[in-house]
């Protein structure tokens, strides 16, 4: 008997909505810690070069928090998408199936 492709193709987007909701977790901790350093005044003292530093600084962290954030947010409708394609495609395989078995395996 002939392996049913559809449960492997099924079972691989399976697999990468797994893989990208831990990907997505771990964005969110990223999106988290550039935030916290993007608040940080870092202890520079308060000469004005440091005090320079420490805007150039903060100003770069509010930029990485919303590159991640644009990130996670991409991440985030792939995942949402793959998720609607499993459903799906899912819902086709058990009509399939259906009308198969109340077809006595002949398609109609």
């Amino acid at each position: 008997m002939a392996e049913h492709k559809g449960f492997r193709v099924t079972h691989e987007l399976v697999e990468q909505v797994s893989a990208l909701a831990r990907i997505g977790d771990e964005t969110s901790g990223l999106v988290a810690s550039a935030g916290r350093l993007a608040e940080r005044q870092p202890l520079l003292g308060g000469a004005p070069p440091a005090v320079l530093l420490a805007k150039r600084l903060r100003a770069a962290a509010a930029a990485l928090t919303a590159e991640i954030g644009a990130a996670d947010a991409e991440l985030a409708s792939y995942h949402s998408a793959l998720r609607e394609t499993i459903a799906r495609y899912q819902n086709g395989d058990r009509e399939i199936a259906w009308k198969l078995s109340s077809s006595g395996g002949q398609a109609t």
